[in-house]
C-alpha cells in the first residue's frame, strides 16, 4: 500500500442508471489521506518540483503555514468521488473549481485527510447531470464552487 492519495479510501458507490439520478441525489462521502511521500510521487509524475510542496523551509520563507499539496493533486483527488460514484472515469465532461485555502501536509506518516462529498444539483438532459462537490481538509473548505458535469 502506498502512503499517498491511493491509500485510505473509504466510501464510494455507483450510479445505477439514469432513472436513479435526480436533483438532490447524494454522492457517498469519500475520504483519503495525502502524505509527503505522495506529494513527492505526484511531483515526479507531474513535473511540478516547486519546493513549497516538499520543503518546510521554503514554504515558511514564502509565508505558507507549511508544505502544501499541489493544487492539481487536490483537484484530481476530488474527482475520485465522482469516478467512484459513476464507476467510469470517462464520464467527466466538465470540471471547474476555485482554490480557497492550501492543503497543508504535515511531515508525518498519517499526513492529512481530505474529504469529498456532493450531490446532483441539475439534470441537464437524459445523459448529463451537474454535480456540486464539497472538498474539505480539517473541517475547512479547500475548494469552492466545485462543479462537475458527468455523463450518466
Amino acid at each position: 500500500m502506498h502512503d499517498d492519495v491511493d491509500s485510505g479510501v473509504t466510501g464510494g458507490g455507483r450510479v445505477n442508471g439514469k432513472a436513479s439520478v435526480a436533483v438532490g441525489t447524494p454522492l457517498p462521502p469519500l475520504s483519503f489521506r495525502l502524505t509527503r511521500a505522495g506529494l513527492v510521487r505526484y511531483a515526479g509524475a507531474s513535473g511540478d518540483f516547486n519546493p513549497i510542496h516538499h520543503s518546510d523551509r521554503v514554504a515558511a520563507g514564502v509565508g505558507l503555514p507549511g508544505v502544501i499539496a499541489h493544487g492539481m493533486l487536490t483537484m484530481g483527488a476530488s474527482l475520485r468521488a465522482v469516478n467512484e460514484w459513476t464507476g467510469n472515469p470517462g464520464s467527466v465532461l466538465d470540471y471547474s473549481t476555485r482554490f480557497t485555502r492550501p492543503v497543508v501536509v504535515p511531515d508525518s506518516d498519517e499526513g492529512v485527510e481530505l474529504t469529498v462529498d456532493g450531490s446532483v444539483v441539475a439534470v441537464l438532459d437524459e445523459a448529463r447531470v451537474r454535480l456540486e462537490l464539497t472538498v474539505r481538509c480539517g473541517g475547512e473548505k479547500v475548494l469552492a464552487r466545485t462543479r462537475v458535469v458527468v455523463r450518466v
